[in-house]
């Protein structure tokens, strides 16, 4: 740690760093608040004990170009002066930035213990700004191994697929036929989470996923996506509405995937015996807002973090769920168009989630 004494007498400067001396600080010291600048600009100090009164710039002046630059403005700064305890002076050393006043002479054990407090309260700060640094650092390497695993994944899994619709086509055997169904479900399945882990990627590493406007048809797209829901749910119900005009600037694909992970979402979580509900509308000229509401209630507490990647530590154990990020990839798509998702839960047993998608 580095500690900065100011006073434009040397036997001060001499008195002040052997009363502070100690194995884990350096003493700078510097005879002007010129030299005091000069000092700050090479090297970040942990506290500053400066005299009141100094020829050319005073302590008072120094701290207020202490205060007034982003390098120097977290420094402690403690005034040392041998004038009498005068309020006008006390308020306008502590409206100057001090942190604190000791009046000549001092004593030696008040020092001590003052500047320690700093000293600590220092070292923790390091010691924090070095624990981020390393979290941000570790974070950004599993964001990439994410991305890089994620796509690197995808060949081997499309031979996979590839080979499973091939088993299909050509055995007439009924057991091989099951298996090749299954591998095919699996693999799918897993296509779905790899492509969630490279949406989340690239939401976190480059700024927000990605979207290519074009003219779509919203009617025609739901249309799509719900019977594909529906035919991997034939046995619930999903209804739905339409109204006004469903025709927007908009990244078609994208907005097919909100609706069929807020559909998923909707019947893995509902209530089996009722059905799904979705609700479209587009009479407003700026947007179109999407409604999709099911039976059940969110607990209060789940639903600050209903948003997050990776709820895992939230789901149900032994369910066969996804990773938790179909609802925030949903949000970032939302975003990117511009738009807002919002969730509602609790009203006669209901629970909706609502897009607001600008035209």
């Amino acid at each position: 740690m580095k500690c900065l004494l100011v006073d434009d007498l040397e036997e001060n400067l001499l008195a002040l760093a052997a009363l502070l001396r100690r194995p884990d600080l350096e003493i700078l010291s510097a005879r002007s608040g010129r030299e005091a600048l000069e000092l700050l600009l090479v090297h970040d100090v942990a506290l500053a004990l400066v005299d009141v009164q100094m020829p050319e710039m005073d302590g008072f002046e120094l701290a207020e170009l202490m205060r007034g630059s982003e390098r120097t403005r977290q420094v402690p700064i403690i005034f040392v002066t041998a004038g009498a305890r005068d309020q006008h002076r006390l308020f306008k050393g502590y409206e100057s930035g001090a942190v604190d006043f000791l009046f000549k002479p001092i004593e030696a054990h008040i020092l001590q213990n003052k500047a320690d407090v700093f000293f600590q309260l220092h070292r923790h700060k390091q010691q924090l700004a070095r624990e981020l640094r390393e979290k941000t650092e570790t974070l950004r390497l599993n964001e990439m191994l994410t991305a890089v695993l994620s796509h690197d994944l995808r060949s081997p899994l499309n031979a996979v697929l590839t080979s499973a619709v091939l088993i299909q086509r050509r055995s007439t055997e009924q057991p091989v036929l099951d298996t090749a169904a299954r591998i095919l479900s699996s693999g799918k399945r897993m296509s779905r989470m790899i492509e969630d882990m490279l949406d989340m990627a690239r939401a976190r590493l480059a700024g927000g996923i990605p979207i290519k406007r074009e003219a779509a048809d919203l009617g025609a797209l739901l249309d799509r996506v719900v019977g594909e829901v529906q035919a991997a749910w034939p046995e619930r119900r999903i209804e739905v509405h339409k109204s006004g005009n469903l025709n927007g600037n908009w990244d078609g694909e994208r907005l097919a995937q909100v609706t069929a992970n807020l559909l998923g979402n909707a019947l893995q979580h509902g209530d089996e015996a009722d059905r799904v509900q979705v609700d479209v509308d587009a009479g407003r000229a700026d947007a179109v807002i999407i409604a999709v509401t099911n039976s059940g209630t969110i607990p209060a507490d789940l639903l600050p973090q209903l948003f997050d990647p990776f709820r895992g530590t939230q789901r149900q154990a032994g369910r066969a769920e996804g990773l938790g990020l179909g609802l925030y990839i949903v949000q970032q798509i939302i975003l990117a168009h511009g738009g807002s998702v919002d969730v509602q839960s609790g009203e006669n047993n209901r629970t909706t989630f609502t897009v607001s998608i600008p035209r």
